[in-house]
């Protein structure tokens, strides 16, 4: 259930500093604190930046790591970067997937956990690499596979 009333609450507080270029620490802010981007605050994120829903919306779409729905419990992102792939990303990817029981890109219907791509994480030399609850996971091998698996799923 959308919380406008909180929206608001966070969307006033975030204003009383200097509104000049504050979309991106605003919706920052907003995610932080609830979670995700709710579609619902667009609107009113538009009316205190005086800005267009079309404009907000725009970048909520545009930069991958704004949630407009609630995460899952967990969330395991994949390097998919070059750097990674060469070093037996793709078999990682597709043994994560088979163990959490959920595609790249996608949350488990349950809630549980999500499985995300993310394009380079800056640890090429020790990969491939993952970020487990935005914890540094290196060198992942079919063992790590199985222990982030356990350590999503308890």
């Amino acid at each position: 259930m959308t919380d406008i009333a909180g929206i608001q609450t966070a969307i006033d507080r975030f204003m009383q500093s200097d509104t000049r270029g504050a979309l991106l620490p605003l919706l920052h802010a907003l995610q932080e604190e609830f979670g995700h981007v709710d579609p619902a605050a667009v609107p009113l994120i538009a009316d205190a930046l005086n800005l267009s829903r079309a404009e907000v919306h725009g970048v909520i779409s545009f930069y991958h790591d704004f949630r407009t729905e609630a995460p899952a419990r967990h969330v395991v992102k994949l390097c998919r970067a070059e750097s990674c792939q060469s070093r037996g990303g793709a078999a990682i990817e597709a043994q994560l997937s088979h163990q959490l029981g959920v595609a790249m890109g996608h949350a488990r219907k349950d809630g549980q956990v999500a499985l995300e791509p993310v394009y380079c994480l800056g640890l090429c030399a020790i990969g491939p690499n993952a970020l487990v609850d935005d914890r540094p996971v290196a060198r992942i091998d079919s063992a790590r596979v199985v222990a982030i698996a356990s350590e999503v799923e308890a």
